[in-house]
């Protein structure tokens, strides 16, 4: 399995260093717009807290397949992005035709 970014991300840091940590924000950036695009609702304080203490754990566990298995985890989360973002214009779309 050949993960394109992962072997982007070692030539331009120079080494393994620190990829856990760089593949770790990485992952949590794609995964907060993720669940944005997709999952999230009005939610409390204290609920919303909880849920990115949550995505943080996840996070953590996903970037363990990303550095140790080398699976392509990024560049999955990309797709998803893409996809829930087509959605979302869709539906504005239709909203506002709808109002119209």
């Amino acid at each position: 399995m050949d993960a394109f970014v992962f072997d982007m991300v070692v030539e331009i840091n120079g080494g393994i260093e620190n990829i856990f940590w760089i593949f770790f924000v990485i992952n949590f950036i794609l995964c907060a717009i993720a669940y944005e695009l997709g999952f999230a609702r009005k939610l409390p304080v204290g609920k919303t807290i909880f849920v990115y203490v949550m995505l943080l754990i996840g996070t953590f566990i996903l970037t363990i397949f990303t550095t140790v298995m080398k699976m392509p985890t990024i560049e999955s989360l990309s797709v998803i992005i893409l996809v829930l973002a087509i959605y979302r214009f869709r539906l504005y779309k239709q909203r506002s035709a709808n109002k119209q």
